[in-house]
């Protein structure tokens, strides 16, 4: 006899998806494998064969989205932050592709992350593609895509996974908001200096600095 019992995840619409999932367009969700089934697996999987970055929350492959405004805002800051990290000998710094494993079969992608090297027990970085880890520091870069609620709920698993900073970059509005909870938080502002805190003692960064638009020097445009 066919059982038509279904767990209340299963039967749940669209729209309660997409509403648990912070209200992200309809667009970001991958259908195949279907929403609730997902695992690590696919997420791996999907990047090396389609080259495309998909999160996994509550087994639903949601793609992850960053712009090339966005991309150059967060390579300024791994280049700021990886110079001050190596020099000092403190840990690893990774970007977007950089998969993070958390627990409840989480996978989250910070567009940039710091973790020291506590975190690496053997003091080798992990050959897995999405190891757990929980970054000391998780830093979003904010896209026209992403959601209010969809940034609340990253910030809450952030913190709940052992996230000690996290640094939300908006472009559009030029400032940085800095969590030291969920609950916890600072506006810097394009005229303020952006700094690391018990996580990063000593390092600062000037917020201008990462929203001023690269400009081609007057030597090279005239081609001398």
């Amino acid at each position: 006899m066919l059982s038509t019992a279904c767990t209340a995840q299963e039967t749940e619409t669209m729209a309660d998806l997409l509403d648990r999932l912070g209200g992200v367009s309809p667009s970001r969700i991958r259908m195949c494998p279907y929403p609730g089934t997902a695992t690590v697996r696919n997420v791996v999987s999907i990047e090396e064969h389609e080259d495309r970055l998909f999160e996994l929350v509550d087994g639903v492959l949601v793609e992850k989205i960053t712009g090339y405004l966005e991309s150059q805002i967060a390579s300024l800051l791994i280049t700021a932050l990886q110079n001050f990290v190596a020099k000092n000998d403190l840990g690893v710094v990774t970007g977007a592709d950089g998969m993070i494993r958390l627990p409840e079969n989480l996978v989250r992608m910070p567009d940039v992350a710091f973790a020291r090297w506590d975190c690496f027990p053997d003091g080798e970085i992990p050959a897995e593609a999405a190891p757990e880890i929980a970054p000391d520091l998780a830093v979003e870069v904010l896209s026209p895509g992403n959601t209010a609620r969809e940034m609340s709920r990253k910030l809450r698993e952030y913190f709940s996974a052992g996230v000690r900073l996290v640094w939300f970059v908006d472009p559009k509005s030029k400032v940085v908001t800095v969590y030291t909870s969920p609950s916890r938080s600072k506006v810097i502002p394009v005229s303020g200096t952006l700094d690391g805190g018990k996580v990063l003692p000593g390092f600062e960064l000037p917020v201008a600095s990462l929203f001023a638009k690269p400009k081609r020097s007057k030597k090279n445009r005239n081609g001398n």
